[in-house]
């Protein structure tokens, strides 16, 4: 099937449920069986492979229906859903990471991922490594004995630099390393495992649920990575609530004719906003003129709607202030992915460790949301105005 029509019906199953298209909620924690071999049973068959559940905690027929359709979306063997997207990268991480080891990580990755390798792994005897996320097959240098992941955001969602995944995931498994991935910018646009991603993360909060009305984060993985995945997931006890993946589940059935117009409405934008004489530069792949436009025609099949703008040395905070409190239609908020537009400022100065923030000026990062796009750049227009005014 084609990617629309899989988006649709994957991981439905109307026969278990009187005939219902969308799984029920289900609000469980015991679970009953009517034998002790049937629990014992329940308890093996969820050892092994997650088909069933023998309480609450490990899943429900809700749980496993969203599972069942990520991991069919994404191209890999199973995925399992977490509380949040940050959740999910932790959870990944901590999966195939023990004291000792060591993670190499792109300089761009979510910033709250980097505090958790900064924090939580430094606590437990795992070493950081950032790496210039433009290194491609050049990161073997940086490969040490313990190297046991490298950890790839392509582009990242701040700054936009695109990966040569392939290159470094053929590096990464000559030396046996896990190769794990950010890939919420990416969602259906790219396809991690066809190109040598062993385990793939996102922020269902994003485009998944699509709605700013929900928490939940996915890691999908291959058959090879799966135990590890499995067994970390169970002993950490993550869960994700029966409510917020029902919203997840409402939300991917029409993740496929939303993209297109965040993708569409992201594009004119940016476009637009290259134009503007205070703009030094647009972060968005997409466009021809950006340094990973090549790799990005080459291994993805489209954009999303979050692209970001870099201003030109000289405009004042008080000028970019003016802009951003003026608009109408873009929210100031933190998160992206939703039906609304969403601007905020950013300075990457505040988080490089292993390259150096080019650019001088301030910069703002717009998520295009499912507005008309011409009353999107209208918006922009007068933000525009009211910036040269201040």
């Amino acid at each position: 099937m084609r990617e629309e029509t899989t988006i649709v019906h994957s991981g439905l199953h109307p026969e278990k449920f009187e005939g219902a298209v969308n799984p029920p909620v289900f609000h469980a924690s015991t679970i009953l069986s009517q034998t002790v071999e049937e629990y014992r049973r329940k308890r093996n068959d969820r050892m092994q492979e997650m088909p069933g559940t023998y309480y609450g905690r490990l899943g429900t027929p809700t749980t496993e229906s969203l599972q069942e359709a990520i991991a069919e979306i994404e191209g890999g063997h199973r995925c399992v859903v977490y509380p949040s997207g940050l959740a999910a990268c932790s959870g990944a991480l901590l999966a195939f990471l023990s004291a000792g080891d060591h993670v190499l990580m792109s300089d761009s990755v979510y910033g709250p991922t980097r505090n958790f390798a900064q924090g939580t792994l430094k606590r437990f005897s795992v070493a950081t490594t950032f790496f210039d996320p433009l290194l491609g097959r050049s990161i073997e240098p940086l490969i040490q004995p313990n190297t046991r992941v490298i950890y790839l955001e392509s582009p990242g969602s701040l700054t936009f630099e695109v990966q040569d995944v392939p290159a470094i995931a053929e590096a990464a498994h000559r030396r046996g390393i896990t190769v794990i991935m950010d890939n919420t910018w990416g969602v259906l646009h790219f396809k991690p495992f066809a190109h040598g991603v062993d385990v793939s993360v996102q922020a269902a909060t994003k485009y998944i649920v699509g709605h700013s009305d929900a928490m939940l984060g996915a890691i999908t993985c291959t058959k090879e990575a799966w135990p590890k995945l499995r067994g970390s997931t169970y002993e950490l006890g993550q869960t994700a609530g029966p409510d917020d993946i029902y919203l997840g589940q409402r939300g991917l059935r029409t993740l496929a004719v939303r993209l297109k117009q965040h993708w569409q409405a992201g594009i004119t934008l940016a476009e637009w906003v290259a134009r503007q004489k205070e703009v030094e530069r647009v972060l968005h792949p997409g466009l021809p003129g950006d340094p990973g436009h090549a790799i990005w025609k080459r291994d993805f099949t489209g954009a999303c709607g979050l692209f970001g703008v870099v201003l030109k040395e000289g405009v004042s905070d008080r000028a970019l202030c003016a802009m951003i409190d003026g608009l109408d239609l873009y929210g100031i908020g933190a998160s992206w992915g939703g039906f609304e537009s969403l601007i905020v400022p950013f300075d990457p100065r505040e988080a490089r460790t292993a390259t150096q923030w080019p650019h001088k000026g301030p910069g703002f990062r717009i998520h295009a949301g499912l507005e008309n796009v011409e009353d999107l750049r209208a918006d922009l227009e007068a933000g525009f105005e009211r910036l040269r005014a201040a």
